[in-house]
């Protein structure tokens, strides 16, 4: 099928690094589109290309600082007064999305909040990836296409397969994704149950599943303050598991994550590249940086062309 109208892949300032890799898969140029701020912070966007009648895809994750959200509102609303075809909202990580239900009196549900926003500032499609949960997508009256970092992760840890492999959710929300990296790996699965007592952080209150001696695999959606993580590796060791691969989507990374993982006994940290890595991150040689611009890029030439995204969903 043929393209209904040019394709144009412009990025906002969270991880232009990630914007030119999935130009390069695509073959393309990074559009021309200029980011400024006034003195008191006021973001100003301006596309310095002519737009009109185009396929737009809007590269930017809306992880902290909340300006990453708002450039991404801003770009959209210029997108759609410069005449743009079509705009789709490329989030490689969709901040807010821990909030996704009233879990206690008084509180929001900011992932409903953000999707009401991205559809009140008229971005007709989402482009995700590893959604904090899958039926967030319900809470959009416009497509959502979601992608699975499965894809690039399986492949990766099949290395460390064999009948000693566990994968380990090291919360029960997360039973649905470790299930199907068991399932794929030809592993067994075990996880964690951990009780909250406040924001970012948590306790490791028991483990399910026969872990003794196995080589372990943890997976998650993301690693905010590692402090689930790190507690979740101590408690496997602690019964006596073998080595520990660790493999995060989203590596968010703040506060004293990095030093709280350097001092964890854990073999292999492997992440992607939604999320640029902080410097301290990224010099500290703790992590396997898994690129996620060739899954990025096929789901946007395919969105462009019309074609089925179902290949890539493993």
């Amino acid at each position: 099928m043929q393209p209904w109208s040019e394709m144009k892949l412009f990025c906002g300032s969270s991880h232009p690094g990630l914007g030119d890799k999935i130009a390069d898969y695509l073959g393309i140029e990074i559009g021309q589109i200029e980011l400024r701020q006034f003195s008191d912070g006021e973001y100003w966007v301006k596309y310095q290309e002519n737009i009109r009648g185009k396929d737009i895809f809007l590269l930017q994750s809306t992880h902290s600082p909340a300006d990453n959200l708002l450039e991404l509102l801003i770009m959209i609303d210029a997108a759609r007064r410069a005449s743009a075809a079509r705009i789709t909202a490329v989030i490689p990580y969709f901040g807010y999305a821990r909030q996704d239900r009233k879990d206690q009196p008084r509180v929001a549900i900011t992932s409903r909040l953000i999707a009401n926003l991205l559809e009140a500032a008229t971005a007709e499609r989402i482009l995700t990836m590893d959604l904090h949960t899958a039926q967030l997508q319900g809470f959009f009256n416009i497509p959502v296409d979601h992608l699975y970092n499965a894809y690039y992760f399986v492949k990766h840890f099949r290395k460390i397969g064999g009948k000693d492999l566990t994968v380990v959710s090291p919360d029960v929300g997360g039973i649905g994704m470790a299930r199907a990296y068991a399932q794929r790996l030809n592993a067994s699965l075990a996880f964690v149950d951990k009780r909250r007592q406040r924001h970012n952080e948590s306790e490791v209150m028991n483990v399910i599943g026969d872990i003794e001696g196995k080589t372990i695999l943890i997976i998650d959606d993301m690693v905010d303050t590692a402090g689930t993580i790190c507690k979740c590796v101590a408690e496997l060791k602690a019964r006596g598991c073998g080595s520990v691969h660790i493999g995060c989507t989203h590596p968010i990374l703040s506060g004293s994550a990095v030093e709280k993982i350097a001092k964890t006994d854990i073999k292999e940290f492997v992440i992607s590249d939604t999320v640029a890595l902080h410097k301290k991150a990224a010099d500290s040689g703790l992590f396997t940086v898994i690129s996620t611009a060739e899954l990025f890029g096929e789901a946007i030439r395919r969105i462009h062309y019309g074609e089925s995204l179902s290949v890539l969903f493993i």
